[in-house]
């Protein structure tokens, strides 16, 4: 009988992100452990999908993912809190415009 522990340690991890019948974005739902791409989008679908709740699913290498670390928030987000001039905060936006 085989591990857990064996297969976390053979097989990649996969970050797991779902859109929703009604949303616009796909949200980070979970991860997973699996052999590839395809076994990978198989289980996130029977796992994270289980009530018809999505409709499109991404299974991203975690491996693959290039992020930045809380910490840096600082350093890497202040230098843009000066140019206001970049957010549109000077506009009104009118009520029927969705998603704003």
């Amino acid at each position: 009988m085989t591990d857990v522990r064996d297969v976390q340690a053979e097989w990649p991890l996969y970050e797991i992100f779902v859109r929703g019948k009604r949303g616009l974005n796909h949200v980070h739902v979970g991860s997973l452990h699996a052999a590839d791409d395809a076994m990978a989008l198989g289980n996130a679908r029977d796992v994270y999908t289980r009530r018809n709740e999505g409709v499109s699913i991404w299974a991203v290498r975690a491996d693959a993912i290039a992020a930045s670390s809380p910490d840096e928030k600082d350093p890497l987000f202040a230098p843009a809190g000066d140019k206001v001039y970049r957010h549109p905060t000077f506009y009104a936006i009118p009520d029927d415009v969705p998603h704003m």
